[in-house]
């Protein structure tokens, strides 16, 4: 099953009367609340979704800035969507796919039919449709969702996926090497990860390279057929991006959602500094 859709896929299924529920993810490190984005214009029919309350959870600084949120957590939240059973969940930001993918990344693992809509709100005003105003509000949903977690490693876990597979950092090359570290208390990366910004499955306007593409990319770092992989980030949305791609070309990923954000935070883990990943 592809987890991107384009744009002209989006309108037919809209078209046919398709059950669809949109959800407009608009989220960045420098303005978390995207709710005045979303009434300054949306696809119509799309509900706002607050990643850092119902996609995410908040507690202590060595459980790292994003923790997963229960599952009773985001099913209530999804019914709040109006998703109900059998929905095609199309999820889309304004940041290239980076927050959108913190809803599939959930929606996936608890048994949902969840998109993401290629290139976004971009690709939508490009191809020329129009954009609504209003606070879309819908009627309770039903869905009822499988337990989440199966996908998500614990900071044990992502500390010893070196020794066995793939364990991809993805965020700004500077950050992986400890040259700025804007967020977090230790600059540096996690002994043993390959650093993979995610950015780079992706083409100018933010649209998803070609699968070959993709593993041509993978491949440098030794990703091939059956190698496990994860990916960690600063606070596990930018890794959940990086599965998203991953799965698109075949290969099932991990996700770290603490991240750098509790390595950082958490005494005694070791740091890495540099280009190398030891």
């Amino acid at each position: 099953m592809r987890n991107f859709l384009s744009v002209e896929e989006l309108t037919a299924l809209l078209a046919q009367g398709a059950p669809v529920r949109l959800i407009d993810v608009r989220w960045r490190l420098d303005r978390p609340d995207g709710r005045a984005d979303y009434l300054a214009g949306h696809i119509p029919g799309a509900v706002y979704v607050p990643l850092d309350t119902e996609l995410s959870t908040h507690g202590r600084a060595d459980e790292g800035r994003h923790p997963l949120p229960s599952t009773a957590t985001l099913q209530e939240a999804a019914r709040r969507w109006g998703v109900r059973e059998g929905d095609v969940v199309v999820a889309y930001d304004d940041a290239k796919g980076i927050s959108a993918a913190r809803a599939w990344w959930l929606l996936r693992q608890a048994g949902v039919d969840v998109r993401v809509l290629d290139g976004g709100l971009g690709a939508w005003t490009a191809a020329g449709h129009a954009l609504t105003t209003d606070d879309v509000t819908t009627e309770q949903g039903d869905v009822v969702l499988e337990e989440i977690g199966a996908d998500a490693l614990t900071i044990d876990e992502a500390a010893a996926f070196p020794a066995s597979g793939v364990l991809l950092d993805v965020r700004a090359p500077e950050r992986y090497r400890g040259e700025t570290e804007p967020l977090d208390p230790v600059a540096g990366h996690i002994p043993g990860a390959l650093n993979l910004p995610t950015l780079r499955h992706l083409d100018a306007d933010g649209t998803i390279l070609d699968p070959d593409s993709i593993r041509a990319t993978i491949a440098e770092l030794g990703v091939t057929a059956g190698t496990p992989v994860a990916a960690y980030c600063g606070s596990g949305v930018t890794a959940a991006h990086t599965a998203m791609v991953l799965a698109e070309a075949g290969v099932d990923a991990k996700v770290f959602p603490g991240s750098w954000s509790q390595w950082s935070n958490t005494s005694g883990r070791p740091v890495a500094i540099g280009s190398e990943p030891g």
